[in-house]
């Protein structure tokens, strides 16, 4: 008789449910970048719920006098739904206070607009018509986002701003000197969601300004990626300079 034959169906369930979870991690990951990004979100949520549940239960199991002989089985078996809770909690760890909103811009006032993103994003994506709640959550959640003024001449600032693009992995996909207007866009690394991003340029008596605007394709809110992305191309904007 194995050892495995010897461990009461409690202990070996617990295997089964950890190992299986554990695996539809990258099941998910992979569902997420093939397009289906509302099935994949389900089941990486239920992966990692699942396995906060059944270490849950492991330790609980652990606890109990009953099960002393075979605590080591339900260590060793435990052991496989750490990984899913402790990617569960640093998603709860990072959602932070977030706006439920996707669409950031340093220009409140006047938002940089998309020239061919629309074409690219798809039907399904988010749409580009911002809306004053929208800017109104905004500008309490990220008040330090503002236009980027510099002395330097706008061909100088577009041909630094593509640089800057290149330098941080997006794929830009227009460019127009004549209207000081760059569109790009950015994946997020594990999940390949797309990003799109429009930089613009121009002229006043102050200098040039620069400012960004940063859009997800899909999402209610964007657990501050988007105002993240812009902070990250403002600072190697300047990094440059």
């Amino acid at each position: 008789m194995t050892a495995t034959a010897k461990n009461p169906a409690t202990i070996n369930w617990i295997g089964y449910l950890a190992i299986t979870l554990l695996l539809t991690i990258p099941v998910a990951i992979l569902t997420v970048r093939s397009g289906a990004w509302q099935q994949g979100l389900l089941l990486y949520s239920v992966s990692f719920a699942g396995s906060a549940l059944v270490l849950l239960v492991a330790l609980l199991i652990m606890a109990l006098p009953r099960f002393a002989p075979w605590r080591r089985a339900a260590q060793i078996r435990a052991l496989f739904a750490i990984p899913g809770t402790l990617l569960l909690l640093s998603v709860l760890a990072g959602r932070g206070d977030y706006p439920p909103i996707h669409d950031i811009t340093t220009d409140l006032q006047n938002p940089p607009q998309f020239v061919t993103a629309a074409k690219i994003r798809g039907d399904g994506s988010n749409s580009l018509a911002l809306q004053t709640e929208v800017l109104e959550m905004q500008a309490g959640a990220y008040p330090d986002l503002q236009t980027l003024v510099i002395s330097d001449s706008i061909e100088e600032a577009f041909e630094q701003a593509l640089a800057t693009a290149g330098e941080l992995g997006w794929e830009v996909y227009h460019q127009d000197l004549n209207s000081g207007v760059i569109e790009a866009v950015d994946s997020t690394a594990i999940m390949g969601f797309k990003d799109d991003v429009v930089i613009r340029l121009n002229t006043n008596a102050e200098g040039t300004l620069v400012d960004l605007r940063s859009v997800s394709r899909v999402g209610i809110g964007d657990l501050g990626a988007n105002a993240a992305r812009i902070r990250g191309f403002l600072e190697a904007f300047r990094e440059q300079d």
